[in-house]
């Protein structure tokens, strides 16, 4: 890069640089040379403006899961709206994009990364996937109270095999989502009993 030239907004560019090289060559490819060879920006860059490489990744995470925040606005305000299964249907296949699978693949291959993620923000289990297990309780319990679930689900419980059956769902199939009648499936196993159980 020439000297001289101001860099827009360096910090996302090279986080879109590194969910890049995350997506093509995976965790183990995900190194700093890659992100600012993808970037096109000389080697110092990101040292210039990250501490070293573990924390650029751990603001990688961290603004990852800043979006789910309007994913989780957005949900919450259907509640009431639609089915409670296409509403969760289309939240698991906004959730689990081909980066929110990557990263979470990165942050459990990389020791580094993993141990310094609970300083900056403390929560137990695996970084994005707790903060979506969040954001789907809070949308069961907006149905709840609306009454389109039974009034005594474990909300907590339910978001938990959720986020954890569509990782598994979405996981390893080399950014080729599943289709969403597959999903649906698993969704309405998970919600069958509570959403029955309202109508006795």
């Amino acid at each position: 890069m020439p000297t001289g030239v101001a860099l827009r907004d360096v910090r996302q560019q090279l986080f879109d640089a590194a969910e890049r090289v995350l997506l093509r060559d995976g965790a183990p490819g995900l190194t700093s040379r890659a992100v600012t060879a993808e970037a096109g920006v000389a080697k110092g860059v990101l040292h210039k403006h990250f501490e070293d490489f573990d924390a650029f990744l751990a603001e990688l995470v961290q603004d990852r899961i800043a979006r789910l925040e309007g994913q989780a606005a957005a949900l919450r305000d259907s509640a009431g709206t639609g089915t409670v299964a296409g509403n969760l249907i289309g939240a698991l296949m906004n959730l689990f994009d081909s980066v929110a699978v990557s990263i979470v693949g990165l942050v459990i291959f990389r020791d580094e990364l993993r141990a310094r993620l609970p300083r900056a923000r403390p929560a137990f289990g695996i970084p994005v996937l707790t903060d979506a297990v969040a954001m789907i309780a809070a949308y069961l319990n907006e149905e709840c109270e609306l009454g389109r679930i039974a009034a005594d689900a474990d909300v907590e419980a339910l978001a938990l095999s959720l986020i954890g059956a569509g990782h598994m769902l979405f996981a390893g199939r080399d950014g080729v989502a599943p289709e969403p009648a597959d999903v649906g499936k698993v969704v309405n196993a998970v919600i069958a009993d509570v959403t029955q159980r309202r109508l006795l």
